[in-house]
């Protein structure tokens, strides 16, 4: 709710069609790389003007999106996602945490079925067999 202030100003003052937003991460798409160099001043200034907050400058790049685009756990290609290594990293410690609970297991192929994953599900599930079997 508190960042509705931004979503209206980037969709109607902006006049930007390629935004997303989740909770405080947020990302605008565009082929144009000096019109996005243009608005980015604007953000700041309204995100520190009307909202009080700041963007954290490790985390404002502009790249191009054959590259890929790191967001909210993913990286984002024209044509398909992959899971962040990290992400990746963390559910495979958590499922042996967990050892091979199947309502962690099943949580997990909930999240990797947004993106690219069948060898990922294949790795998950002989994580989760190999627990049972011990």
């Amino acid at each position: 709710i508190y960042m509705n202030e931004f979503d209206q100003f980037v969709k109607h003052r902006l006049k930007e069609e390629h935004y997303l937003r989740y909770a405080d991460d947020f990302a605008v798409l565009s082929t144009d790389k000096a019109y996005l160099e243009t608005i980015l001043p604007a953000m700041h200034k309204f995100l520190k003007n009307e909202l009080k907050l700041t963007m954290h400058p490790d985390k404002v790049s502009i790249q191009t999106v054959a590259s890929g685009v790191d967001f909210l756990g993913w990286v984002h290609f024209p044509d398909h996602r992959v899971l962040r290594t990290t992400t990746k990293k963390r559910m495979f410690r958590n499922i042996e945490t967990k050892k091979g609970k199947a309502e962690t297991v099943q949580s997990y192929f909930g999240l990797i079925s947004h993106g690219n994953s069948w060898k990922l599900r294949q790795k998950i599930v002989g994580e989760a067999l190999n627990f049972k079997s011990s």
